[in-house]
């Protein structure tokens, strides 16, 4: 998400480290290239004059009095009113109500509820430690109800069952009052939605709420609908005293206006964002992290609570004692490591988070694809217990074997090889005592440059 208008506003940056002093031009110059990266993003021009008019205020005020140069100064304010406009600070689930707390998910069909309801649910279980129970309304679609029930069994939370024949209003209350006698932390009820707003459907969910009084009444939202994403979520925020929004399918928009646009126009936090089609693929969103991601500084708070959270801690301490005792990093920990890889998110989304990468050149950003770890798993799953283990004899003949059975050519087991043969020198260095600390100290002069700020 946000791959257009980081690109731009990276350029723009670029042209304002330069800059002795601000001036009412250069400022000028700056935000109308600011102006059409936000208009190319698909940003609502309401939100985009809004924004403008907050950035050219501060920027020409006592906002840029400090330590920094003139054109830090102007790329803060900029990220300041980004994080402003997205909505200041993130903003959890509010559980101050007598359990089970209800959350009611809205929103038109294909938006992603059923799968939102999932992923929230399994989050709320695992990071929380909270009981969950879900329910489906939807009785206008049985395979969205069957496909909660396959989603609920998968992530190991209670599933109440509901009919086509039923009405959603029954359905709901018959689910509070299981969830109630079965002493649940929380009920999430998934409800129906339609291809486009009409009075039935807001009718629908208007009786949902009263009988259901929901602590939370989320707002789950395509991103890639651009800006008809401003015109639904007004609909939405007339008809329901929404708490907050739930952006879905963030990882195949590569605009973001839907974010920056749907805060603005109901007043409602962004309370989660989907960055994938599994269940794990839900994250918690912070107005202040994604700023800097735009702005190309990265999200290095969010990627270390990722890695706690996704990382397996007993693989990694194998890996850990075995290169402690002199033994060899071999290709089935190689394996191991892009399957982590893989739980994270995949490459594209680790150096999304990593400040400076978005200076890279475009032909190094598009080498860094998912396709390249499917591709080593598949050329490592084609080899032998044996070959894995001592990857020196693999010659010839046998590259030719493996190439055929994992479907690649020659050479790419050659760079894959190399590659190992790369990443097994730095584990040796990490072995060594004091090793961590030379290798760290060895990288240090060839990462990017921090951002001043």
């Amino acid at each position: 998400m946000f791959e257009n208008l980081s690109d731009r506003l990276t350029a723009v940056v670029k042209k304002l480290r330069g800059q002795a002093r601000l001036t009412e031009e250069n400022i000028d110059a700056t935000l109308r290239e600011v102006r059409m990266a936000l208009l190319e993003a698909d940003v609502a021009l309401p939100v985009v004059r809004a924004f403008m008019d907050g950035v050219r205020a501060k920027a020409l005020g006592q906002d840029v009095i400090g330590n920094l140069t003139p054109g830090q100064a102007l790329i803060r304010v900029v990220r300041d009113e980004l994080t402003l406009l997205m909505g200041e600070s993130g903003v959890g689930i509010d559980y101050a109500a007598q359990p089970p707390v209800v959350i009611l998910l809205a929103g038109l069909q294909g938006s992603g509820k059923t799968t939102s309801a999932a992923k929230l649910a399994k989050r709320l279980k695992e990071n929380e430690r909270k009981s969950v129970a879900v329910v489906s309304c939807d009785v206008y679609r049985p395979a969205a109800i069957e496909q909660l029930r396959v989603l609920a069994e998968e992530i190991g939370v209670e599933f109440y069952p509901s009919a086509a024949n039923a009405k959603p209003r029954d359905i709901a209350l018959s689910a509070l009052d299981q969830a109630r006698r079965q002493f649940k932390d929380v009920l999430i009820v998934d409800t129906a939605g339609r291809l486009h707003i009409d009075d039935e459907m807001m009718q629908e969910i208007k009786d949902l709420h009263t009988a259901l009084n929901p602590k939370e009444t989320l707002f789950v939202i395509d991103s890639m609908m651009g800006q008809d994403a401003v015109n639904t979520a007004r609909a939405f925020n007339e008809a329901l005293p929404l708490s907050g929004v739930v952006l879905t399918k963030t990882d195949g928009d590569a605009r973001g206006g839907a974010a920056l646009s749907v805060r603005h126009v109901t007043g409602k936090p962004i309370k989660f964002i989907g960055v994938g089609e599994k269940t794990h693929a839900l994250e918690p969103f912070h107005p202040d992290r994604m700023a800097s991601r735009i702005l190309g500084m990265g999200d290095v708070l969010t990627l270390i609570e990722e890695v706690e959270q996704k990382v397996d801690k007993e693989k990694a301490a194998k890996v850990a004692e075995k290169l402690s005792k002199g033994k060899g990093f071999d290709l089935l920990d190689f394996r191991e490591q892009l399957d982590q890889m893989k739980n994270m998110g995949g490459l594209a989304a680790l150096m999304g988070k990593l400040p400076g990468t978005a200076e890279l050149p475009d032909h190094v950003k598009s080498r860094v694809n998912d396709k390249e770890l499917t591709r080593l798993a598949a050329i490592i799953d084609s080899m032998t217990p044996q070959e894995r283990r001592f990857p020196a004899i693999i010659k010839a003949s046998r590259k030719r074997r493996i190439a055929t059975g994992s479907g690649t050519q020659v050479q790419d087991i050659n760079r894959l090889l190399k590659q190992f043969d790369q990443m097994q020198k730095m584990m040796k260095k990490v072995s060594k005592k004091g090793g961590l600390k030379n290798l760290i100290r060895g990288m240090k002069g060839q990462m990017p440059p921090r951002m001043p700020f």
